[in-house]
């Protein structure tokens, strides 16, 4: 990511925490039934997220009041790693079919994903503890894995994980290019000065 500097526009990485949306307005108004981005931080007017995490995702979010930053961010193949938790113990099969690319839905039509990294995890991530509790051992043993990628369709990297039969548990992204989620706390802010 090229220097996307200050020029009178104010830059944040949020850890967004799980029951939030990736909004301040609904349909040009507050809805009360749902948690916004606005209720975590008083972000100048104007700010936008770069990019979504749907409701039940958490992690890294850039926000910034810079609409050319943001269009380059989401237009330019910009990496997006996540740890992501899934239903079932992952076989190298199923790896190697989210590697190569796999079919999922998307706008009424069915597309193939582009190649990416994906690991296995042996131990699972540091991270926070969700909000709302993941169900235990009792109903199955669970496996951790790291995905990259450089697109961004809707709610893709659980259509991809489904798509090979390992629905996701939770999703948490921790790098946007070489920006990272690090020990932020959830629904911690940091301003940025520049988003490199």
């Amino acid at each position: 990511m090229k220097g996307a500097h200050f020029q009178n526009h104010r830059h944040f990485k949020l850890y967004k925490p799980y029951g939030y949306i990736s909004q301040f307005i609904i349909n040009g108004k507050q809805k009360r039934n749902k948690k916004l981005l606005g209720e975590l931080y008083d972000f100048p007017e104007g700010t936008m997220a770069i990019g979504r995490l749907d409701e039940k995702s958490e992690g890294l979010l850039l926000l910034t009041t810079d609409g050319k930053t943001s269009t380059y961010i989401t237009s330019n193949n910009i990496e997006k790693e996540y740890y992501v938790q899934v239903d079932g113990t992952i076989t190298k099969d199923a790896i190697r079919y989210l590697r190569e690319g796999v079919v999922i839905g998307f706008d009424g039509k069915k597309y193939k994903t582009k190649p990416c990294i994906v690991n296995e995890l042996n131990i699972s991530p540091n991270l926070p503890e969700r909000s709302k509790k993941i169900r235990d051992a009792r109903h199955g043993p669970t496996s951790w894995i790291r995905i990259t990628i450089t697109e961004g369709k809707f709610r893709q990297v659980r259509k991809m994980t489904s798509a090979v039969g390992y629905p996701t548990l939770r999703l948490v992204r921790v790098r946007i290019g070489n920006i990272l989620l690090d020990n932020m706390d959830v629904g911690a802010v940091e301003e940025l000065q520049i988003i490199p």
